[in-house]
């Protein structure tokens, strides 16, 4: 197969990493890639990147399949665009894909489908919201209802910090026209998890689970970001809560997609959280989760394009993919200045020395200028390392990242840490 990736980070990059290993794949290409995604495949400039500019792309390499990573072109309606073409795409539809474009409507989907969540109200006004407020009490959580690349929610822990949040989303100053509505909740306590499936609009293949770090700061400290890095490891879950987690949550959100008039085919993503009452979701996202694809791409064995193909026409082979029981450990390299503003164009070395310890360094924010490779961005590399425990994963990860340098660089010291009581 000739395979497209859409995209320009740290995930989009794994998914590159290990569709380059397939035995399928006799061409592969990412629109519009970054650098390290040149190490294995062909990129190409996007345009303006809209639908039909993937398109056009898609048409001109002869693509016989692509797949999307990020979600501003799903809930753009890429993958309308790329079927009313008659081309193979593994990616949910635009209707199916708000989900995750609008909090709102996914908090009602959960409703109608009987998805256990949180409790929450609607607020389109900071009346509204005071009123979500008085009802909750504190901590609360307040999210914007449209994207914001991952910088939309705010665990709010006192009553002045949640006034003044939903005065920053409703306004517009924390993420512009996202958060003209929000939604109010709940906040709920347990440990979150990550837990990803592929499916064809019916049948589902999940992914082993993994754990996100949101906050920036060690010991989930400071405000929110896209992910500071993740693991994936076998015991997150035990067999009764990954079942759990399949029959209440996954199987009736794909079912009631279905019923609904938008069966949903790709990647769907439940962010978890695991209370005393159960597992409960925090959000659905419509793709795979970044920074959790780079564990998952890592510790995946099987032919992945094979298996998006057969989702992508509607007859999943579930069990062509297997987790090879490894744990699996992403440390993501940030900039100064992230989650606000980040510095760039900073001279980035030690990658190589990184990945002779064993480690996979997958690019999210880099740009070559004159030869060299820089930052370009808030989340600049995943450095990514497995073993046979989770402990050992831990410390070949961080072996590599104590390898790289750049001027501002700051990371998380205790990604996986958590997992390590259920060893």
């Amino acid at each position: 197969m000739r395979v497209l990736v859409i995209g320009s980070g740290g995930r989009e990059h794994a998914l590159c990493w290990r569709l380059a290993r397939c035995p399928s794949v006799r061409a592969l290409y990412a629109c519009p890639g970054n650098p390290g995604m040149a190490a294995v495949a062909t990129c190409l400039e996007a345009g303006e990147g809209r639908p039909e500019d993937f398109l056009r792309v898609a048409e001109r390499v002869q693509a016989d399949l692509t797949v999307v990573g990020p979600e501003a072109p799903l809930v753009a309606g890429v993958a309308d665009c790329f079927r009313a073409a008659g081309r193979l795409i593994v990616a949910p539809s635009r209707q199916a894909a708000r989900l995750e474009g609008s909090k709102i409507f996914a908090k009602q989907f959960m409703q109608r489908a009987g998805i256990p969540t949180a409790r929450f109200r609607i607020a389109a006004s900071e009346a509204e919201a005071l009123d979500a407020l008085n009802h909750f009490g504190v901590p609360v959580v307040l999210k914007a209802d449209g994207l914001a690349a991952g910088k939309g929610v705010v665990v709010a822990r006192t009553r002045q910090q949640a006034e003044q949040a939903a005065a920053d989303l409703l306004s517009g100053r924390l993420v512009g026209p996202a958060g003209a509505r929000l939604v109010v909740e709940e906040c709920l306590e347990g440990e979150e998890a990550s837990f990803i499936v592929l499916s064809d609009g019916r049948r589902v293949f999940a992914f082993e689970c993994t754990q996100d770090h949101k906050p920036v700061g060690d010991g989930d400290t400071g405000p929110n970001t896209g992910g500071m890095g993740a693991y994936c490891d076998g015991r997150i879950l035990s067999p009764a809560q990954r079942g759990e987690v399949l029959e209440r949550i996954v199987l009736p959100a794909i079912r009631t997609m279905e019923v609904e008039g938008a069966p949903f085919t790709g990647f769907l993503y439940a962010g978890l959280m695991l209370t005393a009452d159960g597992p409960r979701v925090l959000e659905f996202n419509v793709r795979m989760g970044d920074p959790e694809a780079q564990p998952l791409m890592h510790t995946l064995e099987g032919d992945l394009a094979e298996t998006l193909a057969s989702a992508a026409r509607g007859a999943l082979e579930e069990n062509a993919l297997r987790w090879n029981g490894q744990s699996s450990v992403c440390v993501v390299l940030a900039s100064e200045g992230y989650p606000g503003t980040p510095r760039t164009g900073l001279p980035i070395s030690g990658i190589e020395r990184a990945e002779a310890r064993g480690a996979v360094v997958f690019h999210a924010g880099t740009r070559r200028t004159d030869g060299e490779l820089v930052t370009a961005g808030g989340r600049v590399l995943g450095v990514t390392a497995s073993a046979d425990h989770l402990p050992g994963a831990i410390e070949r990860a961080y072996a590599a990242v104590r390898e790289i340098h750049f001027e501002g660089l700051h990371y998380r010291r205790d990604i996986g840490r958590k997992g390590l009581k259920r060893w």
